[in-house]
């Protein structure tokens, strides 16, 4: 680093922070727009900030991007697989940090000919890509339950339906699956896990 890089006359010092603007307005719509939104969950929201930031900075810093690009990458990958793997973080939202790490160090480095351009394209690419999963996570999302039932003239295979529609009536879920756990025929009963859209 030069003594003027930080000078405000130095244009990679202005690239940087013109960068790290848009750095933290795609890590903004990212977290908070669609993470937040789709989770409900605030206690990841400061740490993904955060890592966001730190890795923009110091990928930024950086003198030799060949070299040092590949050992930050691995060194902020290892650091969210050993800082999370003991809490109960799920793979979701493993998936969100991992993407967080990697937007932030895209928009750190110097690739394209135009910069601005090809770091919105592949902003708008990736945020793209993340609400369409979400929304395709949300209209395929099911839950389960296990049930105790005690009419077993309509376990026979020919009243599958006629079985789903009084189940989705008595609990007032819309089933689209039932699977027969087990059947006692001393206790005329059986044991049933339904499944629903949630």
């Amino acid at each position: 680093m030069t003594d003027g890089f930080f000078s405000l006359g130095n244009p990679n010092f202005l690239a940087i922070i013109m960068k790290f603007v848009i750095n933290l307005l795609f890590i903004f719509i990212l977290v908070r727009v669609i993470y937040y939104r789709y989770s409900r969950k605030e206690e990841l929201l400061f740490t993904l900030f955060l890592m966001g930031i730190m890795v923009f900075f110091v990928n930024s810093m950086m003198s030799s991007v060949q070299l040092d690009f590949g050992f930050a990458f691995g060194m902020f990958a290892i650091f969210a697989i050993l800082r999370f793997r003991t809490n109960s973080v799920s793979i979701k939202d493993m998936a969100y940090i991992f993407t967080v790490i990697g937007i932030s160090m895209m928009n750190s480095l110097k690739v394209f000919n135009f910069p601005m351009f090809g770091i919105f394209v592949f902003n708008i690419i990736v945020l793209i890509s993340v609400y369409i999963l979400e929304e395709y996570l949300l209209r395929h999302k099911s839950d389960s339950h296990i049930i105790t039932y005690e009419n077993l003239e309509l376990l026979k295979p020919d009243k599958e339906q006629k079985l789903m529609k009084e189940l989705s009536q008595m609990s007032g879920k819309n089933i689209f699956r039932i699977k027969v756990q087990r059947i006692d025929y001393k206790r005329n009963m059986a044991i049933i896990e339904i499944f629903y859209k949630s």
